[in-house]
């Protein structure tokens, strides 16, 4: 039987990042031959991320790769900030943001993809880090915008690192004017979407459901106020225009200058890029948004544990 030294455990634990007690026994089970045993970690790896595959993943961090006429934004979950504020899991996600930019940004063709500094499939790669790391993670939402003349402006509010941070936001602004114009008047847009999270575009893109729903609400409050049937149409049309100033992009008011609307600011954006601007998409993504988080009692954990 092979003796397994020091320096063979010490070996496999620089190949797998397993802990060195798991080298041991992998390395015993597979009378020491390294690429067995690491066979064996992996599938034990996998085994124990499977497990924690139903733990809640509403931490982590939002990264973003551009690259001038297009740009991506990944959204990669854990269970903890602690493990977000982790180098390793800092690299993974910026790494999974630049496979993004050469696929088609949907999530599934992104899992597919190659990750490069493992020769594996991205989803394999998440499933590795998992057992790595010991929590689950979940590339949960991801978006890319694309335009043949112009640029996509990008922005993380609160950056953590490089590319990456809490809240990251897109903008496609089609045309052909000055690339240095574009760039900055579409930074300015991003962090207004940031801060406004408009629902749409254009008014007449908001989804045709929230604006009846609105309109329904709209239509009990007038008629609490007790008026004709035709005064009341009149009075939800007033409103219905408000709700679409307010949650469509082009018509709010611009954060950065509240005098103009963001269309205003970008019609005058035009006369310094020397051509028509645009706004050809838009993706803004806060992390966790929708996903709901379970509450534990601290306490009860500690007698558990306590309890044996």
């Amino acid at each position: 039987m092979t003796e397994i030294t020091a320096a063979l455990v010490k070996e496999l634990r620089e190949k797998s990042g397993a802990g060195m007690m798991d080298c041991k026994k992998a390395l015993l089970e597979n009378n020491g031959d390294i690429e067995a045993a690491i066979d064996w970690l992996r599938a034990k790896g996998i085994s124990k991320a499977d497990k924690k595959s139903g733990r809640t993943a509403a931490e982590g961090l939002i990264a973003i790769a551009g690259a001038g006429h297009k740009a991506v934004v990944v959204e990669l979950n854990s269970e903890t900030d602690f493990v977000a504020r982790n180098d390793a899991f800092q690299d993974l996600v910026r790494g999974i943001a630049n496979v993004a930019l050469s696929t088609d940004g949907t999530v599934e063709a992104i899992s597919a993809a190659t990750y490069p500094a493992s020769g594996k499939p991205v989803a394999d790669t998440i499933k590795d880090a998992i057992a790595t790391i010991g929590e689950n993670m979940t590339l949960r939402r991801a978006a890319k915008l694309e335009v043949e003349h112009g640029v996509v402006a990008t922005y993380i509010h609160n950056a953590a690192g490089d590319g990456i941070g809490k809240l990251g936001v897109l903008v496609a602004l089609k045309s052909n004017g000055d690339k240095a114009v574009l760039t900055s008047i579409g930074r300015q847009v991003a962090m207004h979407i940031a801060a406004t999270n408009p629902l749409a575009i254009r008014a007449e893109e908001v989804d045709a459901a929230v604006a009846e729903r609105e309109r329904n609400v709209f239509i009990e409050q007038a008629r609490e106020s007790g008026k004709p049937e035709a005064i009341i149409e009149k009075m939800v049309d007033g409103r219905m225009r408000k709700f679409f100033e307010e949650v469509a992009l082009l018509s709010q008011a611009f954060v950065i200058n509240p005098d103009l609307t963001v269309g205003a600011a970008i019609k005058e954006a035009e006369k310094e890029a020397g051509a028509p601007i645009e706004v050809a998409g838009m993706a803004r993504l806060l992390l966790g948004e929708g996903v709901e988080k379970e509450e534990s009692d601290f306490a009860a954990e500690v007698a558990a544990v306590a309890k044996g």
